[in-house]
């Protein structure tokens, strides 16, 4: 497609991949500009006194940040193409955490149709007032700041960190 087109193409991609690493790679070596993690996809429900298939649209929850932020973090630096994160932004420190993993960009929706467009405003004077009390002049400077190439616990974004976070959790659970 890049040959034969000359705007910039951006791939929305899922998380339901084998091995996602792979496939971001794949598509920044096929010239993507830039990759959009993760598109939400619209998932029906059966009514079952019905019998019928039935809309069902499920806003993102802040928990959903995640699932991005990880990736994010470990794709900054290793791709040309730029990365945009969706699911789960709702807050100006939704903004900052993904955009200090390597985000080019945020993308918010949910809270969006959930507080109105004025939640916008809201959200960049949060970005702004944290950007002002932690000395950051701009975006830029922040950007990839906490991803796995420039944080101070790189592994922190890998498997072994999980099994961490899980037996700290028994300890918590009085289970450890």
């Amino acid at each position: 497609m890049k040959s034969a087109i000359s705007i910039p193409v951006t791939v929305k991609l899922s998380p339901f991949f084998t091995n996602f690493a792979n496939v971001a790679r794949r598509l920044d070596d096929a010239g993507a500009d830039g990759l959009v993690l993760f598109n939400r996809f619209y998932q029906p429900d059966i009514d079952l006194d019905e019998l019928e298939i039935r809309p069902n649209v499920l806003l993102s929850a802040p928990q959903a940040l995640r699932l991005p932020l990880t990736w994010i973090g470990i794709l900054y630096g290793r791709l040309h193409a730029s990365l945009a994160a969706t699911s789960g932004v709702h807050s100006a420190e939704d903004a900052i955490k993904l955009l200090m993993a390597g985000a080019s960009v945020t993308m918010m929706c949910s809270a969006l149709l959930r507080n109105g467009i004025n939640h916008l405003r809201h959200t960049e004077r949060g970005i702004s007032d944290w950007m002002e009390q932690h000395e950051y002049e701009s975006v830029r400077q922040m950007q990839g700041s906490m991803s796995q190439q420039r944080c101070s616990d790189p592994s922190a974004f890998e498997r072994a960190q999980y099994m961490r976070a899980v037996k700290s959790l028994q300890h918590v659970l009085g289970r450890g």
